[in-house]
């Protein structure tokens, strides 16, 4: 199993979480993915099986939120 990556996001709620999860769920590669939203920088944990950082960065964008590696 690949290691984990974790990033500094802009996914500060319940609903900014609904909107970024139909973009990470497509995103070939990854495993499973969780928001710490509680955590001041909104860390994104995401668990993946041949996903890139750049492939998670993308989908993340693309819903509209900022992102950047830990």
């Amino acid at each position: 199993m690949e290691k984990e990556m974790k990033f500094k996001t802009s996914i500060n709620c319940g609903g900014c979480v609904a909107k970024v999860t139909p973009l990470l769920n497509a995103t070939k590669g990854i495993i499973n993915w969780k928001v710490d939203t509680d955590n001041p920088h909104k860390i994104l944990t995401v668990e993946p099986n041949g996903a890139t950082e750049n492939d998670v960065v993308e989908a993340v964008k693309k819903a509209g939120f900022k992102i950047e590696r830990l």
